[in-house]
């Protein structure tokens, strides 16, 4: 595969804030992230060429954008892919523009969660002969907490302090970004004393629900500096689903998750990265809940096997640590509206290269990771993306 480094670049994104919108309809927040783009990429909507909408289910066909955005017959694809949906879009569009099929085109992700119904995230068809157990997403994430904890050592009380202080830095960076849902610091107290959820899980280890639109504009590298001097650089896309071979095993390993790995092995090789651990300057990852987060950062090789608890208690993914992780908040301090949270995580990367993010503005930073996962630990699809501040 000769696959896309470097081959297109972001030129503008927009992103609303994420939150119980009550008061907006799904075209309201398409329209605001739609055109908060335009205006950074200095272009105007009508030189848009095609679209790629990520939305899981607040709408049910490409119409639904450009009925939105009054867009003139051009194509629209709505795409789906769990809660990868957003950074789906994402890679349709680049790859339609590093095809040469397209110059200029929007990647554009929405959910409107709150009025769904649903207490969580919005429902699916469930194709299997029904014999699966019946598992809510906190009590299938929260099986990761005792398996990391008895293989590596780690006594439950100890074990807390690691998911609690993972929640604490996310709220910390939460605090400091006007568009996430939660912009309050929450003690280590508050987080590690909530009510359980799916033991060991606290309420507090739980990222939350919420409405939200972002959205980017994409080119062909060479032409990026038609419209801006500072683009950003798409390195790697790697999307991977699993077999379900962990669904069949009794003895699953519950402190890994093998999607993850092998989207990372694809992305680096694709990125040309050697050592993650310093090659990457700072990462957005799916913090779906807090064991979620602590097993990413040992799947992506941002800590050794068995280190990464260390590393947490350590402050080595703080702002101010070695490799920053969810500086924006991550799902934890913006909630999960599906189609809009892997083009959310990629807006923060591009803020952060441009120098933008401000209180939580990052020294320098030149490459970026961007990580969804979506489905159970034993059967999921992971995705990554790799961009970068400048080419290589």
């Amino acid at each position: 595969m000769s696959g896309i480094r470097d081959k297109v670049a972001v030129i503008g994104m927009g992103c609303t804030r994420f939150a119980e919108h009550w008061d907006k309809s799904i075209n309201d927040l398409l329209v605001e992230a739609a055109y908060e783009a335009f205006e950074d990429a200095g272009i105007e909507p009508s030189d848009i060429q095609a679209a790629w909408f990520g939305t899981k289910g607040s709408a049910d066909s490409g119409t639904a954008l450009s009925a939105a955005l009054k867009t003139q017959y051009i194509p629209i694809t709505r795409v789906e892919n769990k809660c990868a949906t957003g950074s789906e879009a994402f890679r349709n569009a680049c790859y339609a523009v590093a095809s040469g099929a397209y110059d200029i085109v929007l990647a554009i992700g929405v959910e409107k969660l709150k009025d769904s119904g649903y207490s969580g995230l919005v429902g699916g068809t469930s194709y299997t002969d029904g014999t699966e157990p019946l598992l809510t997403a906190p009590s299938a994430f929260s099986l990761l907490a005792p398996a990391y904890f008895n293989k590596y050592g780690v006594n439950p009380q100890q074990g807390k302090e690691v998911l609690s202080r993972i929640a604490w830095k996310n709220h910390q960076n939460g605090a400091l970004n006007p568009k996430a849902q939660y912009q309050n610091e929450v003690s280590m107290e508050t987080i590690m004393n909530s009510p359980i959820m799916a033991a060991p899980l606290g309420i507090m280890d739980c990222s939350g629900v919420s409405d939200g639109a972002a959205a980017a504009i994409i080119v062909r590298s060479e032409d990026a500096h038609k419209y801006r001097k500072d683009p950003m650089y798409v390195k790697a896309l790697s999307i991977v689903c699993g077999p379900n071979d962990g669904g069949l095993k009794q003895g699953f390993d519950f402190t890994q998750i093998n999607e993850n790995m092998k989207a990372a092995e694809a992305a680096y090789k694709e990125a040309g990265i050697k050592n993650p651990r310093n090659e990457i300057h700072m990462a957005e990852v799916h913090d779906c809940f807090t064991p979620t987060e602590l097993i990413i950062y040992e799947d992506l090789g941002f800590s050794e096997r068995g280190q990464g608890w260390k590393d947490v208690l350590n402050g080595d993914f703080d702002l101010n640590g070695r490799l920053p992780v969810n500086p924006d908040g991550g799902l934890k301090s913006f909630g999960h509206p599906i189609g809009a949270s892997g083009l959310r995580m990629l807006y923060e990367m591009y803020l952060q290269f441009q120098g933008r993010a401000g209180k939580r503005q990052l020294d320098n930073p030149k490459i970026g990771l961007t990580h969804n996962l979506g489905g159970f630990p034993w059967h999921c699809l992971s995705f990554i993306s790799i961009v970068g501040k400048e080419l290589s």
